[in-house]
């Protein structure tokens, strides 16, 4: 599909977008590394949440924040590296804070979904909480951080649209 888009002096400049064929791949490609990536930063998040916990002995809060901080660290290095290493768009440290705001949201969504379910609902077991949290939370939380990163973090310079159309 061709597009027109203005350029500097009112000239308009044809822009080619892919067809959705020949965009799918490409799609399912970022996926995959996104999904490769969230993985690494969600065992580098548990693995230190548990090291902080067991033989460090902090308090649950504290090893959460510093995991957390670790995880969404290495969720950025591994998308600035890796899935999004061909767009450009501001300063690294910008980058960065939209990623961690980004990925704060996330983590509020699956807080979110913990209250809900354990206070509101009343389902206060501990599969309950599992599922509340670590898992319609955790699905919830990924849509939403991969949109935010796609859209807000690692923008593409041409892109005319949203990643959906």
């Amino acid at each position: 599909m061709t597009r027109a888009t203005p350029r500097a002096g009112g000239r308009l400049a044809l822009r080619t977008r892919p067809d959705a064929r020949s965009r799918a791949p490409l799609r399912s490609q970022e996926l995959l590394s996104f999904a490769a990536v969230g993985l690494l930063a969600y065992a580098t998040d548990l693995a230190l949440f548990t090291w902080l916990r067991g033989p460090m002995a902090l308090d649950p809060l504290t090893a959460k924040a510093l995991s957390f901080l670790a995880g969404c660290t290495v969720a950025y290095a591994g998308n600035a590296l890796g899935t999004y290493r061909d767009r450009a768009g501001g300063t690294p440290w910008r980058r960065y804070a939209a990623f961690f705001a980004v990925n704060a949201a996330g983590a509020l969504v699956q807080l979110l979904c913990l209250t809900v379910s354990h206070y509101v609902l009343g389902f206060t077991s501990q599969r309950a909480d599992t599922v509340s949290g670590a898992g319609i939370g955790m699905a919830l939380a990924t849509i939403l951080r991969f949109w935010g990163t796609r859209t807000w973090v690692f923008r593409s310079e041409g892109r005319v649209g949203s990643w959906t159309g």
